[in-house]
């Protein structure tokens, strides 16, 4: 604990209840989950506490010698309470003897963290009814001004950016310029860590999309080794040029894969988090249902992953669905405009040229432009939907 810092804490830190008995923290590798389990383990017990708390990764080799309810029963049998387990999906067979350690060690909480392709009703044991999820994201806009450059604002609702963006406007334009620090989010701000520098931060990029497709889909979605060229394939098709509007089979043709194959292989890559995938109704989405549009899930992976120049529509628009797929329903519009969100809201995204004509007469509609500092009509600047967590 002594190499961690509270300097900087994300805030779902204040969103978990940590009086729960199990807790799940799942995300992408690289967000930042074990930064935030040792923080609250110094932030709640202090750095000399080694009886009542303790922190272990389950990808360190002593489980792959040692069972992970023996681990636990010792710790208990010496006054533990408080168990932090990280890359849990490392460890075959964690569910069951969670699940067991839960029930028979009532006096003690355990903080899990793992994948996003975790699904707690799948494995040897049912975890939905115990465990309470939470899933960790990149860096927020609002997050990476505080990060980066020491700028502290308060997250906004979708609500207070619609109606007063103005007030928060002026707030950011009195203490910087929000759009050259934009751009420069756009490209390297949304994993924590650049704090390591920019010389390999798309490297690690890579390797983490590597270690998804290589590692975690064929352990936890038993993908067949043999197709891993075809996904890898199929990320480079999404990664180049303007989002897609689907067509199964020559997507499927392209990544030398069967539709079925195909409409399976993209709902893994949206559980795991490297895709988003947009319908124009998420009530009715059915099971293999071909997706309406396919972005990336991050902008910078955009800029890591692509071999062509980025395009600046896309850019704009996986930034937008990235920012408000965390805690808001995006669908792909059924009117002209690009996206409908919470089935109450159109929103077309956009640069400074765009004039409304593809939302006239449609209410409760906006313009999210790349190219304002300052709201104007309906014209709402795009980077203050970076301020939604």
């Amino acid at each position: 604990m002594q190499t961690v810092k509270l300097d900087f804490i994300r805030g779902m830190m204040d969103e978990i209840d940590w009086n729960d008995r199990l807790l799940m923290i799942k995300g992408q590798k690289g967000v930042g989950k074990t930064t935030l389990m040792t923080q609250r383990i110094l932030q709640e017990f202090g750095p000399t506490n080694t009886t009542d708390v303790l922190y272990a990764s389950l990808d360190n080799i002593y489980f792959s010698m040692h069972g992970l309810l023996d681990f636990i029963e010792r710790f208990h049998a010496q006054g533990g309470k408080h168990l932090f387990l990280d890359e849990v999906h490392k460890y075959n067979g964690w569910s069951l003897e969670i699940k067991n350690a839960y029930d028979e060690f009532e006096d003690m909480h355990f903080v899990l963290s793992g994948s996003s392709l975790i699904n707690l009703t799948e494995g040897e044991a049912d975890l939905s009814r115990r465990c309470i999820t939470y899933t960790m994201l990149g860096l927020s806009f609002r997050e990476y001004l505080r990060m980066f450059h020491q700028k502290e604002f308060c997250k906004r609702t979708l609500q207070d950016i619609l109606t007063d963006g103005n007030s928060l406007c002026a707030e950011v334009n009195s203490q910087l310029r929000p759009l050259p620090l934009f751009s420069e989010y756009l490209r390297y701000g949304y994993y924590p860590f650049l704090k390591e520098g920019q010389n390999n931060y798309y490297v690690r990029i890579e390797n983490i999309v590597n270690t998804i497709i290589e590692v975690e889909l064929p352990q936890m979605r038993k993908l067949d080794i043999s197709n891993i060229r075809k996904i890898k394939s199929l990320l480079g098709i999404l990664s180049s040029g303007v989002p897609y509007t689907v067509d199964t089979v020559k997507l499927s043709s392209m990544a030398e894969i069967s539709r079925n194959t195909l409409l399976q292989y993209l709902q893994n890559l949206s559980n795991a988090r490297l895709i988003q995938l947009l319908y124009s109704d998420v009530t009715n989405v059915k099971r293999l249902q071909k997706p309406d549009k396919i972005y990336l899930e991050n902008t910078n992976m955009l800029h890591a992953l692509t071999t062509t120049q980025v395009n600046e529509g896309t850019e704009r628009e996986v930034f937008f669905i990235n920012q408000l797929s965390a805690a808001h329903v995006v669908e792909y519009s059924k009117t002209s405009a690009d996206f409908t969100i919470d089935h109450q809201y159109t929103i077309e995204v956009g640069g400074r040229s765009k004039d409304g004509k593809q939302i006239a007469g449609v209410a409760n509609s906006y313009i999210a432009s790349a190219d304002e500092e300052y709201v104007l009509g309906n014209k709402i600047p795009l980077w203050l939907f970076g301020f939604l967590y």
